[in-house]
């Protein structure tokens, strides 16, 4: 995925702008693997080989998604995900 390409793209629920964590990159510079964070509603979407998975929260499983955010738990910064959603360890929701 371009960096550009995220200039361009926004969460699907509320429009919100949307931040990048990178977790690997191609030798081009491309993103290769990481996560769009929305900045209202705090909806996670993955990139996975290079490809945004920007789907509804109806269409998307999250047993399927959780060996990846697993994986990402260190780049978290000890947040977990809930609904589709990055909220603090300690919340309640």
């Amino acid at each position: 995925m371009y960096i550009e390409t995220i200039k361009k793209l926004c969460c699907l629920f509320d429009r919100g702008e949307l931040t990048l964590t990178t977790i690997h990159t191609k030798l081009d510079g491309n993103i290769e693997e990481g996560y769009l964070l929305c900045s209202s509603c705090t909806r996670i979407y993955p990139i996975i080989r290079g490809i945004p998975i920007m789907s509804p929260d109806e269409y998307r499983e999250f047993e399927l998604e959780k060996p990846l955010l697993e994986r990402w738990e260190k780049h978290l910064n000890g947040k977990t995900i809930t609904n589709f959603r990055l909220i603090e360890s300690n919340s309640l929701v």
